[in-house]
């Protein structure tokens, strides 16, 4: 699978998602930092990478306002939350809801998926 990271979610997560033997790259390090969410979602959607955000503006951009996507994973975690566990949330949807990641899927302790 191929991932595209917002520059509000943790780096750290690249490594992992590699080890794992996806494609990652990172707004900030492979695209230009401060880019605009709609560009964000745009780019994502062009090369047809699932968006891992910590931000829950891209909600309001799919279901407000219809932006189209090719998947959007929302970490909805909280900023200090540990590295450890945000993979442990990662890897559990990646194993548990592979074939619904073209959805808009949330994860906090739970595991929501919202359709288009």
């Amino acid at each position: 699978m191929s991932f595209l990271l917002d520059q509000s979610t943790d780096a750290r997560l690249i490594a992992h998602l590699t080890e794992q033997g996806h494609d990652a790259t990172r707004v900030a390090k492979d695209y230009p930092h401060g880019l605009p969410d709609t560009q964000v979602l745009a780019i994502a959607r062009a090369e047809r990478q699932i968006l891992i955000t910590d931000d829950p503006n891209f909600g309001a951009l799919i279901f407000r306002l219809g932006q189209t996507h090719a998947g959007v994973m929302f970490l909805r975690l909280g900023p200090h939350t540990h590295l450890a566990f945000r993979i442990s949330r990662l890897d559990y949807v990646l194993t548990h809801y592979a074939d619904q990641l073209d959805q808009f899927v949330v994860t906090s302790r739970a595991v929501r998926v919202r359709r288009r």
